[in-house]
């Protein structure tokens, strides 16, 4: 059985509050004031408080296009991304030299060779280490990346696999673009990164943490445009559609049992639900449809308020403040789950 040795996440040093976030997006995408009015009360809706970004405030009025913005990503993406691997290997007592596997997803910079392979040569892998980079999979990929490690794991139980998000959400943003999702986006993503360790069945002598037991995979008819990027000449253009919590509504309890019931199993058994921060009306939909309140989603609402929407980063996040915060006991079962691009859910189901 795969066991989660350590998850770490880390966040740029420039933190913001949502106030001044607002007047950013406003001064830079925004000249008029009644749509500077329908942006600010999108964003003290969006239950988020502070943010952090790549770059100190000032330097964004420099980012004119797709190629500066990118340039931006490439370096930040890279420091934070090895801040959160160093991090979760001291965690976990590995080393650099003991990773078997990493697999690294990003979907707010376009990178090749991509960061696993930057990430590993500044760190100190070995040559021979595997990588896989996940791309498009956006906020489900923090989710779906275990159970992907979970997959390789299986198959080889005395290897040890990372799992690298680095979402730097603030690069993304359109100068040109007055749609009620890109006043949605901006004020709900923020910056950062995470890492989290995992191995095989043969290391579960040698660690402690939850174990990963089961994982489901869902992809949604008919609803690609939901959420994702249309690419252009300016970059990542956000699509980011109503339809979302209806979505959540509509599958996510059939989902959740599909998880559970092979393993004999009700939402009633489980301890601690690990769930992404999509935004308020996301969650309200997932504590709608399971029966849950805001204390089930504690650090879920708490990790929103914090750091915002931080995509494939945020449910490592909440997972790494769960297990330092709100620690479960031996025996407990543990639900971890994101929804994404495509549209579509990963769930996994963890046990302590």
């Amino acid at each position: 059985m795969t066991t989660i040795s350590a998850v770490h996440g880390t966040l740029p040093p420039h933190r913001y509050p949502q106030a001044q976030l607002t007047e950013l997006f406003g001064r830079l995408c925004l000249p008029d004031r009644t749509a500077r009015a329908v942006a600010s009360r999108i964003h003290t809706s969006a239950r988020v408080a502070t943010r952090h970004l790549a770059l100190p405030i000032e330097q964004y009025d420099a980012l004119d296009g797709f190629t500066a913005a990118n340039d931006a990503y490439l370096s930040a993406a890279v420091d934070l991304g090895c801040d959160a691997a160093l991090g979760a290997l001291e965690a976990s007592g590995f080393s650099a030299a003991d990773v078997d596997l990493v697999l690294s997803t990003t979907v707010t910079g376009i990178a090749v060779p991509s960061l696993d392979a930057r990430i590993a040569a500044r760190i100190g892998m070995r040559p021979d280490v595997k990588r896989v980079p996940v791309v498009g999979l956006g906020c489900l990929a923090g989710a779906a990346g275990i159970a992907r490690l979970h997959d390789f794991l299986r198959g080889w139980p005395s290897s040890v696999a990372m799992l690298v998000s680095v979402e730097l959400c603030s690069l993304t943003v359109q100068r040109n673009d007055r749609s009620p999702a890109n006043m949605v986006a901006a004020g709900l993503f923020g910056d950062g990164a995470a890492a989290l360790i995992a191995v095989g069945g043969d290391h579960e002598a040698e660690v402690t943490g939850p174990r990963v037991v089961d994982s489901v995979s869902h992809l949604y008819e008919n609803s690609q445009r939901a959420m994702g990027w249309d690419v252009g000449d300016s970059g990542l253009k956000v699509v980011l559609g109503a339809e979302v919590p209806d979505l959540v509504r509509k599958h996510l309890a059939q989902d959740v049992e599909q998880l559970l019931a092979p393993h004999g199993l009700e939402v009633e058994d489980i301890a601690r639900w690990i769930c992404h921060p999509g935004g308020p009306k996301v969650i309200e939909a997932v504590q709608s449809v399971l029966g849950l309140d805001e204390d089930d989603l504690a650090m879920t609402w708490r990790s929103l308020h914090r750091i915002g929407n931080v995509s494939s980063s945020s449910v490592l996040h909440v997972l790494a403040d769960t297990i330092t915060s709100r620690p479960a006991s031996p025996g407990d079962w543990g639900v971890l789950m994101a929804m994404g691009p495509g549209f579509c859910s990963e769930l996994v189901l963890l046990r302590w």
